[in-house]
């Protein structure tokens, strides 16, 4: 009878110990009826799932027992359950989280292909830009940092003083686009009640933003009318301000759409930094992002970004 036991341990029972009972291996019939029920153990063979992953899936909703006696605590399967279980061990073969697959299961066979797609094309998209980063480890592990630094051009720009309503927040990086996108939406159209904007508008960061770390970051836009954006800026909340962005003189790279992303965008920023030192430079402010073409209508190999350190 050891194909009847719990192989995670002797408790299986919502209250005690002991094994999932049945003589028949394939767990018998209902009394006397036609019903066929099948044990954890017989379940779990069918199934190619373990009955520590059947009892947790049952905690989790995702796949309930048919029957679970009152007075044993055994635990029973119906043979029609075997294709779901089934199912749920595919899906789970696929890495995907267990809040995932609950989704998918509550979908019909339509939709649920579609989210499965959908749910593989992020993880091939996560893929890419691993093995991107990989590459970029490479070559700094390697000691190549230098002459990954050479395929970008640094140049220099003075700023004048603007005036520019700005937007804080502390996100992730996984955030980052989101709240870059929305904000600077914002910011922008709050520009037209401040004279317009006068310049490209800017992202700024005052500290690291990474899986672990959340900034702030804040969405820049510059303004003609400086009253006006103080006015704007005192009606809505904290994270909201209006400023003076004294005169700078810029160092940057000029990216392009396809390189604004991780880690691509990292080696952009740290071959300004390089420049930076060579040149006996120092940075005078946060490091930014300048986003002077319009986002939606660039393909990847059109330039779309620069990336700038204030030096002095």
């Amino acid at each position: 009878m050891t194909d009847l036991m719990d192989p995670a341990g002797p408790a299986d029972r919502d209250g005690g110990g002991g094994r999932d009972g049945g003589r028949d291996g394939d767990g018998g019939r209902d009394g006397g009826g036609d019903e066929e029920w099948l044990t954890i153990g017989a379940f779990a063979s069918r199934s190619r799932l373990s009955a520590k992953a059947l009892r947790l899936y049952d905690r989790l909703g995702l796949l309930a027992p048919a029957r679970v006696d009152d007075l044993s605590g055994y635990r029973y399967y119906r043979p029609a359950q075997v294709e779901r279980a089934r199912l749920v061990a595919l899906l789970r073969q696929l890495d995907m989280p267990l809040a995932t697959v609950k989704e998918i299961l509550a979908l019909d066979e339509a939709r649920a292909a579609d989210a499965v797609q959908a749910y593989w094309t992020d993880v091939e998209e996560r893929f890419a830009a691993q093995r991107t980063l990989v590459h970029f480890l490479r070559g700094r592990l390697s000691g190549r940092s230098s002459e990954m630094y050479e395929k970008f051009e640094i140049r220099t720009v003075e700023v004048p003083e603007q005036t520019v309503l700005g937007e804080s927040r502390h996100v992730l990086a996984a955030e980052l686009p989101a709240f870059i996108g929305e904000s600077l939406g914002r910011l922008e159209k709050a520009a037209r009640e401040c004279g317009g904007t006068t310049a490209a508008p800017f992202v700024a960061y005052h500290a690291e933003v990474t899986q672990e770390s959340d900034g702030p970051v804040e969405s820049c836009v510059p303004v003609a009318d400086a009253a006006a954006a103080q006015s704007w800026a005192g009606r809505q909340s904290p994270a909201v301000t209006a400023r003076v962005e004294p005169a700078r003189r810029l160092a940057y790279t000029r990216i392009t759409k396809a390189q604004v992303v991780y880690p691509q965008i990292i080696a952009a920023y740290e071959a300004v930094e390089h420049w930076i030192a060579q040149q006996g430079l120092t940075v005078d402010g946060p490091c930014r992002e300048v986003y002077f073409a319009d986002w939606d209508g660039l393909g990847p190999d059109d330039e779309a970004c620069d990336i700038a350190y204030p030096v002095r």
